[in-house]
């Protein structure tokens, strides 16, 4: 098979590095963000358990036909209100956010924008 991107090796190494320090627990769940050419997706993972609480995608029927997410950096904002209103659905109220070995600007940082605005402190 072929050889993995240089780009995406650097970024899985940065993911390894984080999650020594990053656990998400029954408290405090882990916010985990991957983000694709075309679309983000977002869960919010209780690591102790294996389980994970909420999900959300710019996959959605929701993020897609909502007029404001043509743009890739809306629809994360979207995203990340989505996920925002699942977690506190399902009580929780503090997470850790889990970048997932990308930069911490544009659309990552969209989606944790869209999440503090709804009213997750992290």
């Amino acid at each position: 098979m072929g050889t993995m991107n240089l780009r995406t090796q650097a970024r899985l190494k940065r993911k390894k590095r984080i999650r020594k320090k990053i656990v998400g627990s029954n408290d405090q769940p882990r916010l985990s963000v991957f983000r694709s050419a075309k679309h983000i997706y977002a869960q919010v993972v209780d690591d102790s358990l294996g389980q994970t609480l909420a999900a959300a995608s710019s996959l959605e029927k929701t993020v897609r036909e909502s007029s404001e997410s043509k743009n890739k950096l809306n629809a994360a904002n979207t995203v990340g209100k989505i996920i925002g209103q699942r977690a506190l659905e399902k009580g929780v109220k503090r997470i850790v956010f889990d970048r997932n070995g990308f930069l911490y600007h544009g659309r990552i940082k969209a989606v944790s924008d869209g999440a503090r605005e709804i009213g997750l402190k992290f």
